[in-house]
């Protein structure tokens, strides 16, 4: 009689939990990376009416807001309200968006930037450069006052933010 074998050997069982770990070393990473962008992008998310009130601002004025209140958000007291799950705060200095990230975040983002600059381009609509992108062609910072928009400093990891912002891309957020 010829005996049947039954289950796996324990060089089979070995395999798979290699095949396992290997998976499982490529895509935990990957995952995360994925999970801080989509955090990241909550800012981008919360900036978008205030991109709106400093391209209004500027249209009726022909210069940058100084500050939230004079893009038309508000007084102090709505300040504390641009603020989300991972967003710490978002500040406006000279027409540009500077979104600190905090709270619930992921660690490696905890406490770094993300700057949206505005440009005006030849046919005077505001135009955006997120983060380490391009700035946009033939657009420039000057709105004609004399005043460049703030220059502020990126300090999210390319990695972690959405494609648009990334270094080497040309387009406007």
């Amino acid at each position: 009689m010829k005996a049947i074998q039954k289950g796996f050997t324990l060089i089979e069982l070995m395999i798979v939990v290699a095949i396992i770990g290997i998976l499982a070393a490529i895509a935990i990473p990957a995952y995360q990376d994925y999970t801080i962008r989509a955090q990241v992008s909550e800012g981008m998310t919360l900036a978008s009416d205030i991109k709106a009130g400093i391209a209004e601002y500027m249209a009726q004025t022909g210069s940058w807001p100084a500050d939230l209140v004079e893009a038309g958000l508000g007084s102090g007291a709505v300040l504390g309200d641009k603020a989300g799950r991972y967003v710490e705060s978002i500040n406006v200095s000279t027409g540009t968006i500077d979104i600190t990230y905090g709270k619930d975040v992921n660690q490696r983002v905890d406490g770094l930037h993300l700057a949206i600059q505005p440009y005006v381009n030849d046919n005077g609509d505001v135009v955006w450069q997120c983060g380490n992108s391009n700035a946009p062609n033939g657009a420039l910072a000057d709105p004609g006052d004399g005043t460049d928009s703030a220059t502020v400093a990126t300090t999210v990891l390319d990695k972690h933010m959405p494609a648009s912002c990334r270094t080497g891309f040309g387009g406007s957020a």
